[in-house]
């Protein structure tokens, strides 16, 4: 795809064509967010990292503003609100859309694709993310997609052409089958039914073209990097584990959408969960997992960049943000040098 489609013009006509499509009217409408946009200069949109030998690269797909509350299930009246007091955080929160990138010997591995342009035109950063850090989509060679929902996998395809044309999409088989099964759509509740109308304008056009690669649960993908299961969620939600030099790091999927609320109280479950008493165990089992064994995790809603470790505090977790970390020397160019 030319630079001309990540254009804001190439951008609103993009809308427009998914708007004709349904695509982003029904994955908008599953939420309310807002339509303000709180600051007026993007920010620089990517984080760099180390896992062992492995460069890996937090990117932001931006941030949208959501009423969460009205959003939560299994949820006591006033828990919610208290709880975001207790942070300093009002609803709408402002839910952050990340993606990772893995630099793994020869390949160019994206942990999930952003949103494209199907909730609205405050997101679809990720194209802008990349060139930022000094990529080019046309250079991820896989995308390893945690689950199919459209802030996942909305920023696949633009326009009905592929953003990553050169990238094999790999998932769960379970998540394909649910996903493209005509008989759970009609099954599903909303908002979950509305989103199986995104599926065919963003992961359709790798189907077509042969570029959609399914495993089975755990499955050793490449060297140093596997997947294994995070269902509950979704049917096939993914994880993808990490390991270099002994080093390790779990990309989770959609574990948590409210940090300062599901953190806190890990029962609290939200209206987007195929499965919603699933996704807390999934959860619960995780988050201890993850705090006993001091676990570095990437998540793709906690606020940016999104990489850390969970601690436990008596029956409720903490978020530990892993410490910034900006000591590369600096290149000294040969004219400086002569100064």
């Amino acid at each position: 795809m030319s630079q001309r489609a990540f254009s804001e013009s190439g951008f609103r006509a993009t809308c427009l064509f998914l708007m004709s499509g349904l695509a982003l009217s029904s994955a908008a409408s599953a939420v309310t967010l807002t339509t303000e946009s709180k600051l007026d200069k993007t920010q620089a949109g990517y984080y760099r990292l180390k896992v062992g030998s492995v460069d890996v690269t937090a990117l932001s797909d931006g941030t949208l503003g959501f009423e969460a509350i009205e959003q939560l299930t299994n949820v006591k009246p006033g828990e919610a609100e208290k709880l975001l007091d207790r942070a300093y955080v009002k609803s709408p929160v402002e839910a952050s859309m990340n993606a990772f990138l893995i630099h793994l010997g020869d390949r160019m591995i994206l942990v999930d694709a952003g949103t494209g342009g199907l909730l609205g035109p405050k997101l679809f950063k990720l194209p802008d993310s990349l060139k930022n850090a000094g990529y080019s989509p046309g250079q991820i060679t896989d995308i390893l997609v945690t689950h199919v929902h459209p802030d996942h996998t909305g920023g696949l395809t633009v326009g009905g052409e592929k953003v990553f044309p050169n990238a094999i999409v790999h998932m769960d088989r379970r998540e394909l089958a649910y996903w493209t099964d005509k008989s759970a759509e009609e099954k599903a509740p909303e908002p979950t039914r509305s989103f199986f109308k995104t599926v065919e304008p963003t992961v359709g056009p790798y189907i077509a073209s042969g570029s959609v690669k399914t495993f089975d649960g755990e499955t050793q993908l490449f060297p140093g990097l596997r997947s294994i299961p995070g269902y509950g969620h979704t049917p096939g939600q993914s994880y993808y584990v990490l390991e270099s030099e002994g080093e390790r790091m779990i990309f989770w999927g959609d574990i948590i959408h409210v940090p300062d609320i599901q953190f806190y109280n890990p029962d609290i479950t939200i209206k987007f969960d195929v499965d919603s008493t699933a996704a807390a165990a999934r959860r619960k089992r995780d988050f201890a997992d993850a705090a006993k064994n001091r676990t570095l995790v990437a998540m793709p809603h906690m606020y940016f960049p999104g990489v850390g470790h969970v601690a436990k505090e008596g029956n409720h977790y903490r978020w530990l943000p892993l410490p910034y970390v900006n000591d590369a020397k600096p290149v000294v160019s040969e004219s400086k040098r002569s100064q």
